[in-house]
């Protein structure tokens, strides 16, 4: 009887287990895996690959530096997102929707910028590889609007978490190939066949955009409401023609009419929750400013082990972390996780606390690093599921730009005191520091969760295709 009552639970657990990871073979979730490596692929192109290049070749340093000037672009997408919200692109949007056309005209920015870069001559023409650079950097941050609109519409909230684990899964995997990648090819090949190849490889998302679907959400009705308003207004007020009074209501909606909607919405609780999204990853932002400085410069270790533990243990750590996060939303709820990852990532800082006062020793650098990265997993598909609930259908790319740009800024303004705090105190007493700076996040998630009924109430609906039942 007790054997079988062993193998009774055995299968239980068993089936229980592949019941949560079946949300990974959703044809929406696999999508996000492939157009994940698509966002990724471009980044390092235009920034340390770049710069690798660039120093191979004998570029000058203070050249090198004045095309870090490119990663701008990634921080201001928020101000041409509502064109990718509001403009219908021709005959693209007809054949494929409004996200798609906007997802493959940015890859083919992307795959024409890669290809001409591979073509150019650093040391002759600088300022030509510039533009070509500024043409994918621009493509790739428009890519990324893109596709985040795409993945927060293509399924309801509850699937988001595991939408944004593969996302980040591709993502990574993409760094990989055009970090290191990138790198091979040029050592046995050259430059210009590592970027003639990344070209090429911008297919891989081309191809996913030809075969998944498009979102089934109603992209426009809040939006021509505010755009009708403001032309009504415009023609009564200012005896405009038809013509400019229409544009004027289009310009009011694609730039006023987010950040309106958004406020209206949710009215006094949206300060609470642009808070919420402004702190919940400063402890893990600012403390990781400090974090190789602190493994190699106080704890002794070697690069070598330095990257083996923090980069490539470190990258499935952050992988599981995502996939286990996304598997925890489904079952339990995006504000729960929520709540767990802001304490788990504000705990874990406390064991570089005990890192710090222990001497070097890889197996508890692993541990160490294995809370870490399996807690920020966590916390970050939560943030990505429960940010993606907030949109609106008609204002999704400008808003979700703006929480995604709201999400990392006072963290890295704050994380530039870090070096300061460190040697003014010690780094015991700076990752003690670094942990009482998520206390804030986990008191604005209690908050949430104590109003969850409200927020439920006031999030719009998106209507999407193959909605799980909350």
């Amino acid at each position: 009887m007790a054997h079988q009552g062993v193998k009774l639970i055995i299968r239980n657990l068993l089936t229980l287990i592949l019941d949560t990871f079946y949300v990974y073979t959703r044809w929406q979730v696999l999508a996000m895996l492939f157009l994940g490596f698509s966002a990724g692929l471009p980044f390092l192109l235009v920034f340390s690959t770049l710069n690798a290049r660039l120093a191979d070749v004998g570029v000058q340093t203070a050249t090198i530096g004045f095309f870090s000037w490119l990663g701008i672009t990634y921080s201001i997408k928020v101000f041409w997102a509502p064109i990718v919200d509001r403009l219908k692109l021709p005959v693209l949007d007809r054949l494929l929707g409004k996200r798609r056309s906007w997802i493959l005209l940015a890859q083919a920015g992307i795959a024409t910028g890669l290809y001409l870069m591979a073509n150019v001559d650093p040391v002759a023409a600088p300022q030509t590889l510039a533009l070509f650079g500024l043409l994918v950097a621009f493509s790739s941050a428009t890519q990324d609007v893109a596709i985040d609109a795409y993945r927060i519409e293509i399924a309801e909230e509850r699937l988001q978490a595991a939408l944004a684990a593969t996302y980040i899964f591709g993502y990574r995997l993409a760094l990989l190939v055009a970090g290191a990648g990138a790198l091979y090819l040029a050592e046995y090949w050259s430059w210009e066949v590592s970027y003639q190849v990344m070209a090429a490889l911008v297919g891989v998302g081309a191809a996913t955009v030809l075969i998944v679907r498009e979102p089934k959400v109603n992209h426009y009705a809040a939006a021509q409401d505010i755009a009708h308003k403001i032309e009504e207004e415009a023609g009564k007020r200012g005896h405009l023609p038809p013509a400019i009074a229409r544009a004027a209501g289009w310009f009011y909606a694609a730039i006023a009419g987010p950040f309106l909607d958004f406020f209206r919405r949710y009215k006094e609780m949206a300060i609470a929750i642009l808070l919420l999204v402004a702190v919940y990853r400063i402890s893990d932002i600012a403390m990781g400013v400090m974090a190789n400085p602190f493994y190699l410069d106080f704890m002794g270790f070697s690069k070598t082990q330095v990257a083996d533990v923090t980069k490539i243990f470190g990258f499935f750590m952050t992988i599981m972390g995502s996939l286990v996060g996304g598997v925890l939303v489904v079952r339990y709820g995006v504000r729960n996780i929520l709540l767990a990852g802001a304490i788990l990532t504000a705990a874990t800082n406390l064991l570089f606390v005990w890192l710090a006062n222990y001497p070097p020793n890889m197996m508890t650098l692993a541990v160490v690093v294995s809370a870490d990265n399996l807690s920020g997993g966590m916390a970050n598909v939560a943030l990505i599921a429960w940010l993606s609930s907030m949109t609106s259908a008609s204002f999704t790319a400008t808003q979700y730009a703006l929480f995604s740009s709201l999400m990392t800024l006072p963290g890295k303004f704050l994380g530039g005191f870090s070096g300061i705090v460190v040697a003014s105190f010690g780094y015991a007493e700076f990752f003690t520091i670094s942990a009482i700076m998520g206390i804030p996040a986990v008191l604005l998630v209690i908050y949430m969760m104590r109003h969850g009924a409200r927020l439920d109430a006031l999030a719009p609906v998106k209507d999407t295709e193959d909605a799980l039942v909350k």
